[in-house]
């Protein structure tokens, strides 16, 4: 009786349906900076540039942030114990846009973003 219950729930599994916005167009942005101002002044203006196209927006998403430490010796000479520690942060924000049309897509192209935000676009 067992063994009919297991074999009848393995052909009873459906196979599962991928999702619509797979088979759209969808352009993701992969913003990186030092700075979280600038970064999340440049989502800001990528989202209402979008959205003022017509195009559907999934984001801003906050990313980890990356933290890298250098540890330096603060003599020239003696005392090693001596030091000091210099930590960089590098921000992350993905920005998915569902949807786009072609004006979204010139609007996105002609955009400035501020000095020190690098932004990566796939489609």
């Amino acid at each position: 009786m067992a063994d009919a219950k297991k074999s009848s729930t393995k052909s009873d599994k459906k196979p599962v349906e991928k999702a619509t916005a797979s088979t759209s167009q969808r352009i993701r942005i992969r913003l990186k900076a030092y700075d979280h101002k600038v970064i999340d002044q440049s989502a800001k203006q990528i989202v209402d540039t979008a959205i003022r196209t017509g195009a559907t927006i999934a984001g801003p998403i906050p990313l980890a942030r990356q933290r890298t430490t250098y540890t330096v010796v603060k003599s020239p000479h003696v005392f090693k114990k001596g030091r000091e520690q210099f930590e960089m942060r590098v921000h992350k924000r993905l920005i998915d846009v569902l949807e786009p049309t072609p004006k979204t897509i010139d609007s996105l192209m002609n955009l400035s973003l501020p000095a020190g935000c690098d932004a990566e676009i796939k489609m």
